[in-house]
C-alpha cells in the first residue's frame, strides 16, 4: 500500500513539475527571451547550408548528362530517369533514378 501511495505522489509531482516548467517557458517567451541553444541553431544552419551546397554541386554534375540524354530524344522525366539508371549514374543515395529526382535536379538548375 505504501509503495502504491509513493508512486501516486511521484506521478502527481511529475505532472506539477511539467506544468511549472511549461508556464515558466511560456512566460520567458512572452518577455522576448530567445529559447534554445545558440550552438544548436548555428549547427543546424550550417548543416542546411552544407546540404544545399552538396545538392547544388550534384545537380551541376548531373545536368550535362541529362542534357545529353535529352538530345538523344528522351524527353519525359521517366525516360530520362531510366536512361540515367542504365548509364549507372549514381543518385545521392545510391539507388535508381526516378522522375521526381530528375525533376528536382532540373528545378535546382533553373534557380
Amino acid at each position: 500500500f505504501m509503495l502504491h501511495l509513493f508512486a501516486a505522489l511521484s506521478e502527481k509531482e511529475r505532472a506539477l513539475i511539467s506544468v511549472r516548467t511549461k508556464d515558466a517557458l511560456a512566460a520567458a517567451k512572452a518577455r522576448g527571451v530567445k529559447l534554445g541553444s545558440p550552438a544548436i541553431e548555428k549547427a543546424r544552419a550550417s548543416s542546411i547550408a552544407t546540404n544545399q551546397a552538396n545538392a547544388d554541386a550534384r545537380a551541376a554534375r548531373v545536368l550535362p548528362i541529362i542534357e545529353a540524354i535529352r538530345k538523344t530524344g528522351a524527353t519525359s522525366l521517366r525516360a530520362i530517369a531510366a536512361e540515367l539508371t542504365a548509364r549507372k549514374v549514381e543518385t545521392a543515395r545510391g539507388g535508381t533514378w526516378t522522375a521526381v529526382q530528375v525533376s528536382n535536379i532540373l528545378k535546382r538548375a533553373a534557380e
